[in-house]
């Protein structure tokens, strides 16, 4: 009969390597660091596509001296797949994590999404030679930058989820913003096939569907956060 001591047995919970670790830093020091870690990450994610969000608005408000704007959009959207990386990197090296590995990666690849589509969107205005903005990429591009106002705030909240309520009411607004994205496009659509210019209607169909799909994105973040809010409290 082959029997072992209650050190063993309790060596024998960690993987090959860990318990070793866990040992030298005590179960406190080994998991806060990394708390800190990605809610550092988001919190900078999250800034970055804010900054997006504030240049296309002013991009569209002031439409001069496109190819420089798009190339600072184009920037920022770099930066944030660095911290999309930055994130991933961890995820695959951290051993004990803050939320599910699941909600962190879904809450990383939704706000680099809102990212690539406000940078897709500026790339078209300035890729189909567009020389002046209207009143519907006017009106998406303020509904992209409230909704990630609110997701900013979501997203500070996470850290400590000592107010889940506030997490889901930000959350819901995203969710409303997104659905005056809809009309918006709609009525933009309405208005844009009234015009017998079919090189024209094309490209702004397809202008405006980009930023309304980066309010999509926003709610798709939405929906992580307050899943997150849900769980864990």
């Amino acid at each position: 009969m082959i029997t072992c001591s209650r050190n063993q047995k309790r060596d024998s919970l960690y993987p090959p390597g860990i318990e070793l670790q866990v040992r030298r830093m005590g179960i406190r020091e080994w998991v806060v660091p990394q708390d800190r870690a990605f809610f550092d990450c988001f919190e900078r994610q999250v800034e970055v596509v804010l900054k997006a969000s504030e240049a296309l608005i002013a991009l569209v408000e002031d439409f001069t001296d496109v190819r420089a704007r798009v190339r600072a959009i184009k920037e920022l959207e770099h930066e944030g797949d660095r911290i999309t990386h930055e994130i991933y990197e961890k995820l695959n090296q951290t051993f004990i994590t803050p939320l599910e590995p699941r909600e962190i990666s879904a809450l990383a690849s939704a706000l680099d999404d809102i990212l690539d589509y406000i940078d897709s969107a500026t790339r078209k205005m300035y890729d189909y030679q567009i020389t002046e903005s209207d009143s519907h990429m006017r009106e998406l591009a303020k509904l992209i930058r409230l909704s990630v106002v609110e997701l900013s705030g979501a997203v500070s909240m996470i850290r400590s989820l000592k107010d889940p309520l506030q997490i889901e009411e930000r959350c819901i607004e995203v969710n409303s913003l997104e659905n005056i994205a809809d009309e918006v496009l709609s009525h933009a659509i309405s208005d844009l096939f009234r015009s017998t210019d079919a090189i024209t209607i094309i490209k702004l169909k397809d202008i405006y569907e980009h930023l309304e799909i980066a309010t999509d994105k926003c709610e798709d973040a939405a929906n992580v956060l307050s899943d997150i809010a849900i769980r864990h409290t």
